[in-house]
């Protein structure tokens, strides 16, 4: 985020009152900004260069402002003062009007063909009967400067230009000569150089030899003249000394060059609405035409006022608050953003200044509602949806490995993911093109060309950095590397690898291969040919030959092992052997890696393939009817729908952790989806609703929550259906089983609800005073004020310490969950008066 520096007494005097270090802290965090330090010239000085050379600087007090990169109208005083006003509402947001001299025509700017090949745009206008002080002055330079590192992009983007305009006469030429045509005197320079000398001239300079390549290399560079030939600019690089303004200067002539017209405009709206103000007619902008070569004429600056419109409903549900359209449009022009009811619905209508080129969406205007009515007021809520979070399996898998191989006696290394090409192919004894690596099309160093394809050379440079640690040097690192891969859209995959290498002086292969086994022995896979693992010989480049081996995993290879080549080792600057091995630990998740992120399938493979839809899946259930009788008691009622969402307001699922069918069942024994009346329960049902399709193959369920539906009795009873050698205990054993099943589902229900144990802890605390002259009784008493939640205090006690001072013992029985030690001693402190410090003495489960 840009940071502006504003001295502090002038910021005060431009808002009409003072205000304390927090006080004004608060206003920024409230208007959406930070105040990132409070300092001085002088102290900034001797911080970076020493206190001799601060002994002439300011004392001033400056306030270090953070601002959003994308609010431009915030890099001045001028603005920064602008936008507090009006968002305290002492100030209405001023409209800004764009007007024609008073006398003779607009001043023109005529851009040649030539520039097309170096900075093809360029806009311009005029500050008429402007006013500077020293500080206005100070002001104007430093918002060029922060645009210029900001949205200009150290000037590649835009070049700002100004110039004073009775210096000079219009109309203006804006074209591109050949450095050597080019002669000039520039800024603060007593001679003219010639464009070629000025390159050379500002090599050295701390300020502008950044920006010189940005057209050192162009065969022609952009000048700008005056209808009498005098060099106004040679942009992006400096001003000509004729037309420099000074605190004299009354109108001034401002010129954008750019790559990108969009971004020339908007500079140009900042830099005249900005200081505008200063103007015999505040906030109005002489106009300036714009000549293009194929004769097309532009008017600049634009100062565009638009209008956007959207409901009230989306802001409220967006922030999460509940106003009324009026006090929403209230907000929004308390932000610059004059707003105001449609009166149709809740439509509200935006008008968003020249200012404001940060807003593109609703979005934006949204935040800027958010940030007006204040985030602190948002009301806190609970979500209507929480779900549990899982490791992902190859992570889970990685920590785990990366215990054991630490606990095995090898260190673990964190290499970069880029490296150079060199690094994966010629050091290692193969060809770039075999390596399947992506590379970087514009590399910024030579060491980080490509991504990785292996961890084997980030291991090697590691210990060759650390050759004068103790032998042996035993490493591992799992990470992921990057391989090329036609069938992803991205063109590439990440692989998770796991490395180690063993560096002595012997090779220490015996070392790796074990190494190998406990790995194994760690993911449970047995050496066995076929459902096992084992390794076979095999010849590679980069070990030695006939002492490299191919590891293979229920018959597919999964990496390598062996001793490195001589060659290898001398390449990355090694003296001895060294063992590595480098395996894929992808295989060992029985699935692929890559989780799908939505549950959602294409269309086309939903009718390919006949997959049911949802509603489909909710029909076909519905289709073999269930009971609607449950634990939780009739779910076709309201008592039984209620008690259900209790069970579940502290709760995902049915039981346990994960869907299961013990949900499937229950949602059955739902006919429709629950009113929002019920949160949790609705919260429940949208979530098991998403199981549809895979229902069948989610966990059984460990009891029974759905009770059997009564048959209804038959009201015609032919001979058929009378079985005249049948049993009375059949229907009595039916009905024994119906009501075991039911005494066993109502005792489940009643174990749920059953209160869970709650972990305590009994504490006792050692609290400190200051010294012997501290009451000790308003100490206790200041303790024993600290109340909270799972908090029960005991018996106390004071206990002496030395020369009279005594220290007060107090125990106390807290539920673990609800209150913890840190919390305790972070209440107690604060009561500075009369504690210097708590201490836990004693601390028990109970």
């Amino acid at each position: 985020m840009p940071t502006v520096g504003v001295k502090r007494d002038l910021l005060f005097q431009a808002l009409g009152r003072t205000y304390t270090d927090a006080e004004f802290d608060e206003l920024c965090f409230e208007f959406g900004l930070e105040l990132d330090e409070i300092t001085s010239e002088k102290e900034i000085i001797s911080r970076e260069q020493g206190d001799s050379k601060a002994s002439g600087a300011s004392d001033i007090i400056l306030y270090k402002i953070d601002v959003p990169a994308n609010r431009y109208d915030l890099l001045c005083l001028e603005g920064l003062v602008r936008g507090l006003q009006v968002f305290k509402n002492k100030l209405e947001a001023p409209r800004y009007r764009r007007v024609s001299p008073v006398s003779g025509e607009a001043q023109k700017l005529i851009i040649t063909k030539e520039t097309a090949a170096v900075r093809p745009h360029a806009v311009a206008a005029v500050l008429r009967n402007i006013t500077f002080t020293q500080e206005r002055y100070d002001s104007f330079i430093e918002l060029q400067e922060k645009l210029h590192q900001n949205i200009c992009r150290k000037r590649t983007i835009v070049a700002i230009g100004t110039h004073d305009l009775d210096t000079i006469s219009g109309p203006f030429t804006y074209t591109a000569k050949p450095p050597g045509d080019i002669s000039f005197k520039p800024l603060n320079q007593t001679k003219e150089y010639t464009a070629t000398e000025l390159m050379s001239l500002y090599k050295t300079d701390s300020h502008l030899r950044h920006y010189l390549h940005i057209i050192e290399d162009k065969p022609v560079y952009p000048i700008i003249y005056d209808s009498n030939g005098i060099v106004l600019s040679m942009p992006p690089i400096i001003n000509g000394n004729h037309s420099k303004i000074t605190l004299n200067t009354k109108n001034v002539f401002i010129e954008c060059t750019a790559t990108d017209l969009t971004k020339a405009k908007i500079v140009l709206d900042m830099m005249v609405t900005m200081f505008s103000e200063y103007c015999a007619e505040p906030f109005t902008v002489e106009k300036a035409e714009v000549v293009y070569p194929d004769g097309k004429t532009c008017i600049y600056p634009e100062l565009a006022y638009r209008k956007e419109k959207l409901s009230g409903e989306f802001i409220n549900r967006k922030v999460g608050i509940n106003e009324s359209t009026e006090k929403i449009a209230q907000l929004l022009t308390r932000m610059c953003l004059r707003s105001q009811a449609t009166g149709v619905g809740d439509e509200i209508e935006v008008e968003i200044p020249p200012t404001r080129s940060d807003v593109i969406h609703a979005c934006d205007i949204m935040e800027d509602a958010a940030i007006a009515y204040g985030f602190n007021n948002i009301p806190r809520t609970t979500p209507r949806t929480y779900t549990i979070a899982n490791q992902l399996p190859l992570n889970k898998l990685t920590e785990l490995l990366r215990q054991d191989l630490a606990a095995a006696g090898f260190t673990e290394a964190l290499n970069f993911a880029l490296c150079s090409q060199e690094d994966i192919a010629d050091k290692l004894g193969k060809k770039i093109s075999e390596t399947r690596a992506a590379h970087i099309s514009n590399p910024k160093t030579a060491e980080f060309q490509v991504a990785r394809t292996t961890l084997l050379p980030g291991l090697l440079k590691t210990i060759a950095a650390n050759r004068k640690m103790p032998l042996p040097l035993k490493l591992f690192e799992i990470s992921d590397v990057v391989l090329k891969d036609e069938t992803k859209d991205v063109g590439a995959r990440n692989s998770r690898r796991f490395c180690a290498v063993y560096y002595n002086k012997n090779p220490g292969f015996e070392v790796i291969h074990g190494l190998l086994d406990r790995t194994m022995q760690l993911l449970k896979v047995k050496p066995a040919h076929g459902d096992g693992y084992h390794i076979q010989a095999v010849d590679d480049s980069t070990f030695f030959p006939g002492r490299c081996a191919e590891i293979f995993v229920h018959g597919n290879s999964v990496g390598r092992l062996g001793v490195l080549h001589p060659d290898v080792i001398n390449r990355f600057e090694l003296t001895m052997p060294c063992s590595a091995l480098e395996m894929d630990i992808e295989p060992f998740l029985g699935h692929t890696a890559e989780i799908q992120l939505t549950h959602d399938v294409p269309m086309q493979e939903v009718i390919k393939h006949k997959f049911p839809m949802q509603d489909e899946s909710r029909q076909a259930s519905a289709s073999h009817p269930t009971s609607s009788k449950t634990v939780f008691g009739d779910l076709s009622t309201p008592a039984g729908l209620k008690t259900l969402n209790d069970f579940l307001a502290d709760k995902s699922y049915i039981e346990g952790f994960v869907a299961s069918q013990a949900d499937i069942a229950v949602f059955d024994a739902i006919s429709s989806a629950p009113s929002p009346t019920f949160c949790h329960l609705q919260r429940w049902y949208n979530h098991i609703k998403t199981f549809q399709r895979e229902r069948a193959s989610l966990p059984s369920a460990s009891r029974q929550f759905v009770l059997p539906a009564t048959p209804p009795a038959s009201t015609n009873t032919s001979d058929d259906d009378i079985d005249l050698f049948g049993s009375d205990d059949e229907a009595e054993s039916a009905e024994a089983v119906r009501i075991k099943e039911q005494r066993l589902a109502e005792y489940a229900a009643k174990k749920s609800k059953k209160p869970a144990l709650v972990a305590k802890s009994s504490i006792l605390l050692d609290v400190k005073p200051w010294d012997d002259e501290t009451d000790m009784s308003k100490l206790e008493e200041c303790v024993r004020s600290v109340r909270m939640d799972g908090l029960l205090w005991g018996q106390s006690k004071l206990v002496p310490v030395g020369y009279g001072i005594k220290k007060l013992q107090i125990g106390c029985v807290v539920e673990d969950d609800k209150v913890g030690t840190d919390l305790l001693e972070e209440a107690i402190t604060a009561f500075e008066e009369y504690v210097q410090s708590v201490d836990v003495a004693a601390f028990n489960k109970i």
